[in-house]
């Protein structure tokens, strides 16, 4: 297998592409087949539709499903509508179950159909199974391609199983043991298997202490859970403790990738606009709730501003200053909001307490506060000529600095009390109810010292 650097990369491709267009089925074969895996999804995704049915034509159902269930959701729907139907049902029934079941939820039901009736009985059963789950869940993104043994069998059984069925598993790195009513008893890993005499039993070898997680728990609580056991692979399995399926390390991969998206877009505002392959009015449709409910709070902020117009009339000055307040404390209350998040999000919450972390914000809100006040109190004089004004303003970022890390790592919790994600406290949230709060700090300190101005 060819593993390309970036200096042969594209000198190797011309190579591949050559056979291709020439239809020199057993040099491009060759040379293709060679390539890494992904390598061979980046040669495919510079095809045009003509080099793409030839390609289709070279390769096995088999070999290019390795390639398919690597491609982006956007790319497998239209390439599916590229390949014939008995092509697609064959490369469908190549591909991991779990794969699949997350390609046909997201295609037309008279389609996914088609295909499920074109494969095997029991290959049809394990993805209607994991299609009956909830989505973002243990169930949804386990796979059925694992290998369990009993308590009973030899060493020497389990090693020439492992040569059978070895090569269509999803790992056989842990192999779990199960008791005659398929019930979970015990994991025994393949380390374990290697070392240990060929006629030693299974439960002599096995661990009975297995970690497993519920077909129901949330895909982020499995996240967290292998990241904590540093594990390659995880059992599922049900109310009663049936095994039923396995969630690998590389699936938890894009579970935090898609977790990580979708923070992203809570935090700003625009959560599930964050695919660049989505059209613009798509785009625009999803970030306009978002939009206009932080509209609406905007006019909350004119009409404070304007609640102090006499206050503004005295002192013109006091305006400028009205950007730099509602600025840093929305940018410091995002922060808070960050943090926050995180915590939850890691467990570490749990184990340092709330009343701690709120402290800890709220102590570096005061020290914030007071080194932005100190840096206004000398500035502001030299450019103004004005110690009190320098005085209200230093003042005013102090109190509204401190209140905006509590408010920016109260908020998260309280949602996330609530049983709702913490990220949809978002960053233009907080930092918009900062902005209010900062204001109405501003011009209640500056009104009534407005008489030393």
């Amino acid at each position: 297998m060819v593993k390309l650097t970036e200096q042969n990369r594209e000198q190797y491709a011309q190579f591949v592409l050559q056979a291709l267009n020439t239809a020199d089925i057993q040099k491009f074969r060759d040379l293709f087949l060679e390539l890494h895996p992904q390598d061979q999804l980046d040669f495919f995704l510079d095809l045009n539709n003509t080099q793409r049915q030839n390609l289709y034509e070279y390769l096995s159902a088999e070999e290019f499903a390795e390639i398919f269930q690597e491609l982006d959701l956007e790319d497998q729907k239209q390439i599916i509508e590229e390949l014939n139907q008995h092509y697609a049902q064959d490369m469908v029934g190549e591909m991991s179950a779990d794969d699949v079941a997350d390609f046909l939820g997201e295609i037309p039901t008279k389609r996914s159909n088609a295909i499920l009736e074109g494969l095997e009985a029991k290959d049809a059963k394990d993805i209607r199974e994991l299609l009956s789950y909830e989505e973002e869940t243990a169930g949804a993104i386990m796979t059925k391609e694992f290998i369990n043994i009993s308590a009973d069998s030899s060493i020497r059984d389990v090693i020439k199983l492992l040569r059978k069925k070895g090569p269509n598993a999803e790992t056989i790195y842990y192999l779990y043991v199960v008791n005659m009513k398929h019930e979970l008893a015990g994991v025994v890993s393949l380390r374990d298997l290697i070392i240990a005499e060929p006629d030693a039993k299974v439960e002599d070898v096995m661990s009975s202490r297995v970690v497993s997680v519920k077909t129901g728990d949330d895909q982020e609580d499995v996240a967290n859970l292998i990241k904590k056991y540093d594990f390659l692979a995880v059992p599922v399995v049900t109310s009663h403790n049936t095994l039923v399926g396995i969630i690998t390390v590389d699936d938890i991969i894009d579970v935090i990738e898609e977790e990580a998206t979708e923070d992203l877009g809570e935090f700003a505002a625009s959560r599930g606009a964050t695919d660049i392959t989505l059209s613009p009015f798509t785009a625009a449709k999803k970030r306009a709730p978002w939009i206009i409910l932080l509209m609406f709070f905007g006019m909350i902020t004119a009409n404070v501003i304007g609640q102090f117009e006499e206050t503004l009339e005295a002192v013109v000055l006091l305006a400028g200053f009205i950007p730099l307040i509602m600025d840093s404390s929305g940018n410091t209350g995002t922060q808070s909001l960050a943090v926050a998040v995180r915590s939850l999000a890691l467990g570490t919450l749990e184990r340092k307490g709330i009343g701690k972390m709120i402290l800890r914000e709220f102590s570096t809100g005061i020290m914030l506060g007071l080194m932005c006040a100190a840096v206004l109190m000398i500035i502001v004089p030299i450019l103004h000529g004005s110690v009190w004004l320098a005085f209200i303003v230093g003042v005013s970022i102090f109190i509204s600095l401190s209140i905006a890390t509590v408010i920016g790592t109260i908020v998260p919790l309280i949602i996330n009390k609530m049983k709702l994600d913490p990220a949809i406290a978002s960053g233009p949230f907080i930092t918009t109810v900062n902005d209010i709060i900062g204001l109405l700090i501003y011009f209640s300190i500056a009104t009534t010292l407005l008489h030393l101005l």
